[in-house]
């Protein structure tokens, strides 16, 4: 369930009263008459099961709802209402199943703002990734996957490609290529004071490495794999399951490439900067994919489902 708390103009009160009444999945309404002062007007709660939350809210945003007034969403972690219940039953469709677009551009956008906290944690990813791959251990690989955010602007991005928001679009993308510039050219710095301090190696970097030579020997796999947690993160965003993030993480490969093509070009090792920089593109470009290509199938199922 989710709990909408909504400040309206009094003139428009009455409208937003009669599309919750005719909206089939909502229960527990509250109307308190002029509580509201900044803006002025009344205070309008209610919850709605959701699977009818996108509609809701969709009309709510026709009514201007959030122009001249607020509209605010908040998850409902527990409910003991056999209302509520109800209101779920009668609501079509699905919970798990549905996607609240509204709330999903809204995480986009956030997770997707070039700021100096993305460029943080992109740039130490990479740094990790690069200690990771010149020594060969896997473990700091990992755990460089698991500290970046690359997986916030390519699910924007994919996400203003179905809702048609070139402004998010070229958020996420600018976000994406700046974040991972910076990462790349503030890793070569790394790796040459790495090198100064005599930590790295280019003998370490053309030794064999079994356990990281993948990050610049891009295949099939590395496309097929790219494209699967796009599926299985486009998932968890759109179900609230963020948790399941982390493991779509330390999935694909997009961090430890970019390490490698960082390192490798301080060495003027071209040979491993083409081969990272590769598999690098490889896994944005299926991970993008997958991640529209979810979100078409999830907006014709659930409209089908609807009907």
């Amino acid at each position: 369930m989710l709990h909408l708390r909504l400040i309206t103009p009094s003139d428009r009160t009455e409208a937003v009263i009669r599309l919750i009444e005719k909206t089939v999945g909502t229960t527990h309404l509250a109307v308190v008459p002029g509580a509201a002062r900044n803006p002025v007007g009344d205070l309008v709660m209610v919850d709605v099961a959701r699977e009818a939350g996108d509609e809701l809210i969709g009309g709510l945003r026709e009514l201007e709802i959030d122009t001249v007034g607020s509209i605010a969403v908040e998850d409902i972690d527990l409910s003991l209402s056999k209302r509520a219940d109800q209101a779920e039953a009668d609501a079509p469709g699905e919970g798990v199943d549905a996607v609240l677009w509204e709330q999903l551009t809204e995480a986009t956008h956030e997770e997707s703002t070039l700021s100096v906290t993305y460029l943080a944690f992109i740039t130490l990813a990479t740094m990790i990734a690069a200690c990771g791959v010149v020594l060969d251990n896997a473990i700091l690989i990992v755990g460089a996957m698991a500290v970046g955010p690359e997986f916030g602007p390519l699910a924007g991005f994919s996400t203003a490609v179905v809702r048609r928001r070139p402004r998010l679009a070229l958020r996420s993308l600018t976000a994406l290529l700046v974040g991972f510039a910076v990462a790349m050219a503030v890793t070569v710095l790394f790796s040459l004071l790495m090198d100064g301090m005599g930590l790295f190696t280019e003998d370490m970097l053309e030794a064999d490495r079994p356990n990281t030579a993948f990050v610049y020997a891009p295949d099939a796999f590395s496309f097929v794999v790219a494209v699967l947690a796009g599926i299985a993160g486009t998932l968890s965003l759109t179900s609230a399951k963020s948790g399941l993030l982390v493991g779509v993480a330390i999935s694909v490969t997009t961090v430890p490439a970019a390490a490698n093509a960082a390192v490798a070009l301080s060495y003027g090792d071209t040979s491993q900067t083409a081969g990272s920089t590769n598999q690098l593109l490889l896994n944005l470009a299926g991970i993008t994919l997958a991640g529209t290509l979810t979100l078409l199938t999830q907006k014709w199922l659930w409209s089908r489902q609807r009907r």
